[in-house]
């Protein structure tokens, strides 16, 4: 079915999206891999042709080796795959990165993470009922702070995200404009035992990195993980607004839930809007050596692992770690990992809490007509099968 494509002011693109005319792609990488992802090729090929979107990219690590498959279009134009080395935004998976600096931080007797954010950033959180003298910087990382999410405002979220990103998509942002956004809104009630998902905290967690350190979060992280894990693909890309090659064309339709909604190519944008909420670009194999090694301890001591993985029941078979969530799937598996949604990308990295197997996924459109197709590529690498009808349905991890 042919869906309408929009022009875009900055570009004066036509991207012809055919969804669901195309069908998984035997790659070379999929042909050699060994068997017993089947289930996972399956789910990747029903985002396409059930779902609706452009295109769907996988890569395990396991016992086995690593695996990779690819479902529909890199690029829909042009009829070219997805491949193994495809860049894309991974968006909020960046809370994982910077959580772990922070948790470095404290190791080395730097920061706590029960110091409180008005002693690393006097006066920041203030007024209209916040108080940063009691809001720690634990609460920032597992989202029990009680600090709105600047990204629910609707002003702000129509010019980054909705229908005036077109003409926003180059406008640069500031942490400081960013959480000033949220404290226009009140504090969430009961964040203790109702954690409330917010980027701003993570914006905040960013600034706390800066204050600490002398460098960005984009620097340390670099420092710290990026450069010792030799992740080759992974950058934080400030207020530039391009990709590294190869990339996908990141399809999307502005928040826009019509099936018929415009489709803009939004692959150039400043992801200042979300910084160190979610700026990250990287590659399927970049994030699957990250989660490993993090949750083998090759990046935390024994203490900070240990408060990295403290959960906080959020409901629903989920809950929230230190920079990571925890789902709970149909047959009894429990992965840790980050979830990430931004325009043009949906992402997820997850993994089993022994450090034996990971799955990175994308898919280069971000609507979701079902989230249970996005939640079975999940289920199907880690259970072997997508759940049936009878099966009671795993929540989707916040985005």
């Amino acid at each position: 079915m042919k869906q309408r494509v929009s022009r875009t002011v900055s570009f004066g693109l036509t991207v012809a999206l055919c969804a669901g005319a195309a069908a998984l792609a035997p790659s070379a990488h999929a042909a050699q891999s060994p068997r017993g992802h089947e289930a996972t090729r399956t789910a990747l090929r029903d985002l396409i042709e059930k779902g609706g979107l452009p295109g769907a990219a996988a890569k395990v690590q396991d016992g086995k080796g690593s695996w990779f498959a690819q479902a529909g279009h890199a690029d829909t134009a042009t009829g070219r795959e997805r491949s193994p080395g495809d860049h894309f935004r991974g968006a909020s998976i960046t809370k994982t990165f910077v959580a772990t600096v922070l948790l470095q931080l404290e190791a080395e007797g730097r920061l706590s993470l029960d110091d409180t954010v008005e002693r690393w950033l006097p006066g920041l959180v203030r007024g209209n009922g916040y108080d940063g003298d009691q809001i720690t910087l634990r609460q920032l990382l597992n989202h029990t702070s009680g600090i709105a999410n600047y990204t629910d405002d609707p002003a702000f979220l129509h010019d980054a995200a909705g229908p005036g990103f077109p003409e926003h998509r180059y406008d640069t942002h500031t942490p400081e404009e960013l959480v000033a956004i949220a404290l226009k809104y009140q504090p969430l009630p009961d964040p203790e035992t109702k954690p409330v998902y917010s980027n701003t905290n993570f914006v905040i967690a960013g600034m706390v990195v800066e204050k600490a350190t002398g460098r960005s979060y984009a620097q340390e992280i670099t420092r710290r993980i990026v450069r010792p894990l030799k992740l080759r693909g992974t950058s934080f890309p400030g207020t530039s607004p391009h990709m590294p090659k190869p990339h996908p064309v990141g399809y999307s339709r502005l928040h826009q839930e019509a099936p018929d909604a415009p489709v803009h190519d939004a692959t150039e944008q400043n992801m200042t809007w979300l910084g160190a909420a979610g700026d990250v670009i990287s590659t399927s194999g970049d994030l699957n050596r990250f989660q490993r090694a993090l949750i083998r301890g090759e990046l935390l001591p024994p203490k900070q692992m240990e408060e990295m993985l403290d959960e906080v029941p959020a409901g629903g078979g989920l809950g929230y770690g230190l920079g990571v969530e925890f789902a709970q799937l149909s047959c009894g598996v429990q992965v840790v990992g980050k979830s990430g949604r931004t325009n043009g990308s949906l992402s997820a990295m997850v993994g089993t809490k022994d450090g034996k197997h990971q799955l990175t996924f994308n898919i280069n459109g971000d609507w979701l007509p079902d989230p249970s197709l996005y939640i079975n590529v999940i289920e199907a690498e880690f259970c072997g099968k997508a759940p049936s009808r009878t099966d009671k349905p795993s929540a989707l991890p916040r985005l």
